[in-house]
């Protein structure tokens, strides 16, 4: 019979149910850190998805530049048509290219527009490089001719202070 009888002061314990504020206030805490986690997260998701939007438009830029300067063929890059650079005879370098390339998009939550401005240096090989020489027995003196040139187009922008640059090689025949 005892144990069938309650303290009337447990039966109000028992009767209240709900959260109290410590719950609330942990919860709180649990779900800022996660927010923050998240933020930090897609934070750099967004610059990584710059950065490679910076490579892709370099890489693009080079391209452009050695068929541009494919397209003209090689007899406009003889050595006697280049002009020789400070070092000497070994390479020729052309003045900088400056492009500018702009995207479109929405990286993130926001619509952005992304402006990279790039700039590229050519350099072309010289005539040594790629001469062959022909010989004959009828002919004892040889023939020289030079079958290809090489481009090297490094193309460099700025991202986040600091200078990113890229190499591309080409040939024109």
């Amino acid at each position: 019979m005892f144990s069938r009888c309650m303290d009337p002061t447990a039966k109000k314990f028992r009767r209240k149910r709900g959260i109290g504020i410590m719950e609330i206030v942990v919860a709180a805490m649990v779900l800022g850190i996660l927010y923050m986690g998240v933020s930090n997260l897609q934070k750099g998701n967004r610059e990584a998805l710059l950065r490679i939007r910076g490579r892709d438009g370099a890489i693009t830029v080079a391209q452009n530049i050695i068929d541009s300067l494919g397209s003209l063929g090689l007899a406009n890059f003889t050595d006697e048509a280049l002009p020789k650079d400070d070092v000497g005879d070994i390479r020729w370098t052309l003045d900088t290219i400056n492009t500018r390339r702009i995207w479109l998009g929405q990286p993130g939550l926001l619509q952005d527009t992304m402006k990279v401005d790039y700039f590229a240096v050519v350099t072309i090989s010289p005539d040594s490089v790629y001469k062959a020489k022909a010989t004959s027995l009828y002919r004892p003196d040889s023939i020289s001719h030079v079958f290809a040139k090489r481009l090297d187009v490094k193309v460099g922008w700025y991202f986040k202070g600091s200078e990113q640059s890229i190499s591309v090689s080409g040939v024109i025949r």
